[in-house]
């Protein structure tokens, strides 16, 4: 396949994987009314930085974490808390690609992804919500921005995470020579 078809063919899938992560976003378990939520926004992303790398998911991730903000599917506090838990959390999802067509390594991938995810939140939760939180979470006194950062972040990263690995794993197999990225290599569609 010629570079500049290979090219196109990257920017259309990542536009697609954006869209469609876009759309999920809309689908979603509610956990806590500040946020927080189970969906599978980022089983598009992880699946195309599986495919392309770990440079285009992070950049597909950056796109559809600002654009998931700006079209009303988030909520912060202020531009520091819109780039921690909007941007710079999903751009981190593509880290994904660093086991980049590698199909057997779809887990440590995924992994990778929604790892670098959850301490980004982490991050955020420690530094601009630590002023938030409450006297008491789920059922336990709050005394340590850590503690409630790691339950509440955990709380909704964990079942993400979880949902991820098992899509993605169920679609490893039928989309093994996809994600290898076979259909590059041979010039077929």
């Amino acid at each position: 396949m010629r570079n500049t078809s290979k090219t196109t063919r990257m920017l259309c899938e990542g536009a697609i994987a954006i869209a469609l992560a876009i759309a999920l976003s809309y689908l979603k378990l509610d956990l806590w009314f500040q946020g927080g939520s189970i969906d599978a926004v980022m089983i598009p992303l992880l699946l195309f930085a599986l495919r392309w790398g770990a440079g285009w998911g992070v950049l597909a991730g950056l796109a559809c974490g600002t654009l998931k903000y700006f079209l009303g599917a988030g909520w912060a506090i202020d531009w520091v808390s819109i780039l921690f838990d909007y941007s710079v959390a999903y751009a981190v999802v593509g880290l994904a690609g660093v086991v980049r067509s590698r199909v057997k390594l779809v887990p440590v991938g995924v992994l990778t992804g929604c790892v670098a995810r959850f301490l980004v939140h982490y991050a955020s939760g420690v530094t601009v919500y630590a002023r938030y939180m409450p006297e008491e979470f789920m059922g336990l006194p709050m005394t340590s921005p850590l503690i409630y950062s790691a339950l509440y972040n955990g709380g909704y990263m964990l079942p993400n995470t979880v949902l991820a690995l098992v899509v993605c794993l169920l679609l490893a197999k039928p989309l093994g020579k996809w994600i290898g990225g076979e259909d590059l290599k041979t010039g077929r569609k």
